[in-house]
């Protein structure tokens, strides 16, 4: 193993022991049809992502942004949606300690960085920090998810890194869910974390596509952001004109890092 970079994370086994219950580890998540699917994120008490849509907002501690790239390092992939490409420039590596580039060998334990991007909106370069870091060796470079059409000089830009444009048809401006699943799925990609942003996270949540996750994970801060936030608020579940909780987690598990709460739970358990 090389020596570890001095930005490297740690989390403990000592709070990870609560959390890899819940992690795509265990057999029996196997699915020959689709990943096992996380869907994590950190919210306000008042259930926003950010302060307003396309304003990066700060929620996690030190602890629980450690939690999350031990998280990715214990998925195949992560995935985003356009808007937090084009908003947040993020990086989409993992930077757990003892990871490819934090001290592992070659790009093990670095998940494959995902954009569901069908209009083709995300205006990246090679200065974008998820394919600058996929050149320096610390990050595995973007598969992007879109429709026909994308255009050739950023497909080869990509593809110089070692990144690639998976296209999809159909009918609409959007790409269902379970084709999204189906086509990583056949990409060999077993295990994806989705991390946001609202409209994913809230599509993912709604009573039509609930179904497709496995595990939630959310950590919560202890501030309130206020109206006009971007809100985790998924469509209404209505069942012979009656509404109903869109969805309840099962078998749930807290746990306190730093001044945040961690919420563990299994959405999908057939």
């Amino acid at each position: 193993m090389v020596q570890p970079t001095r930005d490297a994370l740690q989390f403990p086994s000592s709070q990870a022991k609560y959390i890899d219950r819940y992690l795509p580890t265990s057999s029996s998540f196997a699915s020959p049809s689709k990943p096992h699917v996380t869907l994590t994120f950190a919210t306000s008490l008042d259930s926003q992502l950010s302060l307003a849509p396309g304003v990066q907002t700060a929620l996690s501690g030190l602890e629980s942004k450690a939690m999350t790239h031990y998280l990715r390092s214990k998925h195949d992939a992560i995935l985003v949606g356009v808007g937090t490409a084009v908003a947040d420039n993020p990086s989409l590596n993992c930077r757990f300690e003892g990871v490819g580039g934090y001290g592992g060998e070659g790009l093990e334990g670095q998940p494959r960085p995902i954009v569901v991007d069908p209009k083709g909106r995300w205006e990246f370069s090679a200065q974008s920090k998820v394919l600058k870091l996929a050149s320096e060796g610390k990050g595995k470079a973007p598969w992007i998810l879109s429709k026909r059409g994308f255009a050739d000089e950023r497909k080869r830009l990509l593809e110089s890194v070692g990144g690639k444009v998976l296209e999809f048809d159909g009918a609409g401006t959007s790409i269902p869910w379970s084709e999204i699943l189906r086509r990583l799925n056949e990409e060999a990609v077993k295990s994806i974390m989705i991390e946001g942003g609202g409209a994913v996270i809230n599509d993912l949540l709604a009573p039509a596509n609930i179904d497709l996750v496995d595990s939630v994970i959310v950590t919560i801060a202890p501030v309130w952001l206020g109206k006009g936030g971007v809100q985790v608020c998924p469509d209404e579940r209505v069942e012979d004109g009656r509404r109903l909780p869109v969805s309840r987690l099962k078998d749930v598990t807290w746990v306190p890092l730093g001044e945040d709460v961690v919420l563990c739970g299994f959405a999908n358990t057939t």
